[in-house]
């Protein structure tokens, strides 16, 4: 049986960059940013094309801008998607008859041919064009139409109608207004995550309200008011709070994660939820809701932003485990199974079940929860665990949230296995905790940091260095003393555009729990844990030293720009960011906290916009020393006790 034949595509596009798995999941940008896109375009036989690159806004406009030619049939055009929002982009291809004509019609008259026919097919070119050239301009292509058809000498280069056909104004107005009746559009039309530079770059800490009172005294949302002058002080953006909702009693866990609490045992602020209220409510000890909001004021004039945890579970007496049991996982006698990560068993916690029959009301209830806080003055949310949680959801939620409030940014809290941490990435996710905690060594941080910056993870993976957690204390930091917050805190702030420390990182707090363990001893996630910033051993100037370099240099605001510089010594590592018309910056740091390193440092003069021939300056923020270098070649020493890092303004 035949099928009716049709003419079929001429024009076929391919390989379209960047794209994410086939354009199932949308790649990432930031708002202002310009972003290069590429393809390869092919037709049959010898016809030039034509190519435009096309963009839609969030608000569904959408607009054109120019591809150009690179050669062996790739293309490349580049737009720059100025809000936040959902932004689509898509190519176009046609064939471009004019110019084919024109570029025929030269090689003739350079062979000496004459071209009365060729002219006259030039004429109707034009002619067919004109319903698509605005009125201003249809008077040049008339009055070519005109000279192509008129009598006359129609050979070489002199003729005037030869010279009338590969008049560039006329060139310019038709590759200006192309006639695209047979144009290839690259499908799908290809989606793209635009947000504001917050969700690339910023600097966080993390506090609990409830600390800032005494070792007795419930801190509050007024007494934690009053340390957000010495944190913006320091140079940081975004001040993460553990959940501040009202945490059950049932279960409750005592220090250092005791089964059994005291009666003054103030409970992990994990397991939320109790008599006086949910996810949308405030714990009393701290406040009330008017006084969240004095408190995310307050942060708002101190040039900070308030991150908030978005933990989806519960205490055993959280409204929910009443009112909507159904959401919850059952055990044979019908009770609700409590949080386990086997053989560790958390009784206080309640996990969510997402394959409950009401998915309905669970996904609208916590979409509610997220709403109530925006409309609080909240846009950052760094969510605990979401790998537990369902994909489909986080999809769906973070497009709802974001379609409604393009501004808000979610911080993905998921130590688990590569690709799950991958996939929550693709699905909206803004930024992602990462393994940085655990590359310690050159070898370690090289390979780690080039797969983040030079394959694909580049385009959906954002990465947020913290340098501890209230989870997570290294054993880097447990042995390495003062030097190895310094060696952390200058890889976390220097390689990442976002970072953050978890409070006391600047008071060198790094005893744990016991031998071999990575949670603190007298963990702040089951006590109160004042402290006082004002103290003689502090990292506070430091942190505030290399958070000024971030804010100075554009280039410390991104994460594909970093360039490696090789070493000759294990222990000693080097990398630059660059930016057009500013400083670069130049890292040499000592990973070993404790003694000295000296090496030969190689640098790649072509990353740093040096040239071989002529002497340069780099000038040392932490000494405040200059030194005048020149080649490529340059001796360097560290002594870790003293001081384990360069940290370069290199003046070109």
């Amino acid at each position: 049986m035949t099928g009716e034949i049709e003419g079929g595509a001429r024009v076929v596009i391919t390989n379209v960059r960047p794209r994410l798995e086939c354009g199932r999941y949308r790649v990432k940008a930031i708002e202002g940013d310009l972003l290069d896109v590429t393809a390869d375009i092919v037709r049959d036989g010898p016809d030039l094309l034509q190519a435009s690159l096309r963009y839609g806004s969030p608000s569904g406009e959408w607009a054109d801008a120019p591809m150009s030619h690179l050669g062996n049939d790739g293309w490349m055009g580049r737009f720059r998607p100025e809000t936040p929002g959902i932004w689509h982009y898509t190519v176009q291809a046609w064939t471009d008859h004019f110019a084919t004509w024109r570029r025929d019609l030269g090689k003739r008259v350079d062979a000496g041919q004459t071209v009365d026919l060729e002219l006259q097919e030039g004429a109707l070119l034009l002619e067919k064009r004109l319903v698509l050239v605005p009125k201003e301009e249809r008077r040049v292509i008339q009055a070519a139409i005109e000279v192509l058809r008129a009598p006359g000498k129609s050979d070489g280069w002199d003729a005037p109608r030869v010279t009338a056909a590969v008049d560039e104004s006329v060139a310019a107005i038709m590759a200006g207004h192309p006639d695209r009746t047979e144009a290839a559009t690259f499908e799908p039309v290809l989606g793209l995550n635009v947000e504001r530079v917050r969700a690339r770059f910023g600097a966080w800490y993390e506090f609990f309200p409830r600390s800032t009172g005494t070792s007795t005294e419930h801190g509050t949302f007024a007494t934690a008011a009053e340390h957000l002058t010495a944190i913006a002080g320091m140079g940081f953006d975004v001040v993460y709070l553990p959940p501040i909702h009202p945490i059950g009693r049932t279960h409750r866990k005592g220090k250092n994660n005791a089964l059994e609490a005291g009666p003054d045992d103030v409970g992990s602020p994990w397991a939320i939820g109790s008599e006086e209220g949910g996810h949308t409510d405030v714990d009393p000890k701290l406040g009330t809701i008017e006084d969240f909001d004095l408190f995310v004021e307050r942060a708002g004039q101190e040039g900070l932003e308030v991150a908030l945890d978005f933990a989806i579970q519960c205490s055993p007496d959280h409204p929910w485990a009443t009112e909507h049991p159904e959401w919850f996982h059952h055990r044979p006698d019908g009770t609700i199974k409590y949080a386990e990560n086997t053989p560790k068993k958390y009784q206080d916690i309640y996990p969510i079940n997402f394959s409950t029959e009401d998915a309905d009301g669970l996904w609208n209830e916590l979409k509610r929860v997220l709403e109530f806080w925006i409309s609080h003055g909240v846009e950052i949310f760094r969510v605990d665990n979401p790998h537990t949680k369902s994909f489909a959801f986080w999809e769906w939620v973070i497009d709802e949230i974001r379609a409604e409030h393009p501004n808000v940014i979610f911080l993905a809290e998921a130590f688990t296995r590569p690709k799950v941490m991958g996939m929550l990435a693709k699905l909206g996710f803004s930024q992602s905790y990462t393994y940085f905690t655990w590359r310690n060594t050159k070898y370690e941080l090289v390979e780690y940091l080039n797969e983040l910056v030079h394959t694909d993870m580049a385009l959906y993976f954002r990465p947020n260095f913290f340098t501890n957690t209230q989870d997570i204390l290294h054993e880097y930091l447990q042995h390495g003393g003062a030097p190895a917050f310094k060696i952390r805190l200058v890889l976390a702030a220097l390689l990442s555009p976002s970072y953050g420390i978890y409070s006391g990182f600047e008071l060198f707090e790094r005893v744990p729990l016991h031998e071999g363990s990575e949670e603190y001893l007298h963990s702040e996630k089951y006590e109160l844990r004042p402290r006082d910033l004002g103290g003689p051993d502090t990292l506070i100037p430091y942190i505030k030293l290399v958070n000024e370099v971030r804010r100075q240099l554009a280039a410390a605001a991104r994460l594909t720009n970093l360039r490696w510089h090789d070493v000759d010594n294990e222990a000693v590592v080097a990398w630059s960011k660059t930016a057009p018309e500013e400083q670069s910056l130049l890292v040499v740091l000592n990973l070993n906290p404790f003694g000295r390193e000296e090496a030969t440092l190689h640098l790649d003069l072509d990353a740093l916009g040096a040239d071989v021939e002529q002497p340069f300056e780099v000038y040392d923020v932490v000494k405040d020393t200059t030194y005048t270098w020149s080649g490529h070649s340059q001796y360097v020493a560290l002594d870790s006790p003293d001081e384990p890092a360069h940290i370069f303004l290199v003046k070109v």
